[in-house]
């Protein structure tokens, strides 16, 4: 069994704390560690994948290796993207979970960072719970839900808006024909909130060597769900 690396991308909440139930789970396969996103108003796609780049550059250094995989989710899928497109030379491989090439619905996601200027921090996690149903599996647990709302309290206003600031400017449509990196594109089918299954569609159908799994049943945040095993996903496609 290899015991290459493998590193957690988070999402728009940038913590890499959700990724509590999969993380031990994928460390019967890989060694894991998780790239937490800086809290920072100032940051860039650039600046990000010059920060991953110095992360996988210590561990390969650590470890002895040349390549690692990434494995990012929403955000985080286009975080990795991005960096594949700069360093392809150090991914063994990428997994990409409920992302995208580019926000199709522009005006709304430009509305969200001004808005969310105005509006007190404190009142997060009220608006996290009337958006329940856009981000959920439709049979997620209720005690999964309350411990994605207990976690989700540590995310960061600045770099939160940072974030969604970076995807109102965020576009690789012309440049996916560029990675050559073996990639797993795993859709959600009851995503409410990004049209997962065409978006890892439109991408595999431009990349020389990527293919798509769909996720029957499951939502947006689907890697706390009780039910879900990422490894079993991943390793049918090392085997392949």
């Amino acid at each position: 069994m290899s015991s290459r690396a493998l590193v957690l991308v988070p999402g728009l909440d940038g913590t890499g704390l959700l990724f509590y139930r999969q993380a031990p789970i994928l460390a019967r396969r890989f060694h894991v560690e998780t790239f937490p996103l800086p809290n920072d108003e100032s940051c860039t796609m650039e600046s990000l994948v010059a920060m991953l780049k110095e992360a996988v550059d210590r561990l390969t250094r650590e470890r002895g290796e040349d390549k690692v995989f990434l494995c990012g989710e929403s955000f985080g899928g286009a975080l990795s993207l991005s960096f594949a497109l700069r360093h392809p030379e150090k991914l063994a491989g990428l997994v990409i979970l409920n992302s995208f090439p580019y926000i199709r619905q522009r005006v709304r996601i430009r509305l969200g960072p001004p808005l969310l200027k105005l509006m007190p921090w404190g009142a997060m996690p009220v608006v996290r719970r009337f958006t329940e149903s856009r981000l959920h599996s439709s049979h997620t647990l209720p005690e999964d839900i309350e411990e994605f709302h207990q976690r989700t309290r540590a995310i960061g206003r600045r770099g939160y808006i940072r974030r969604l600031e970076l995807l109102g400017e965020y576009d690789i449509r012309s440049e996916l024909h560029r990675i050559d990196v073996r990639t797993l594109f795993l859709a959600a089918d009851e995503d409410h909130l990004v049209p997962s299954v065409a978006e890892a569609r439109f991408m595999a159908e431009r990349m020389p060597r990527a293919e798509v799994r769909v996720l029957e049943g499951y939502g947006h945040i689907c890697m706390i769900h009780h039910d879900f095993n990422l490894l079993e996903h991943v390793e049918p496609w090392l085997g392949r």
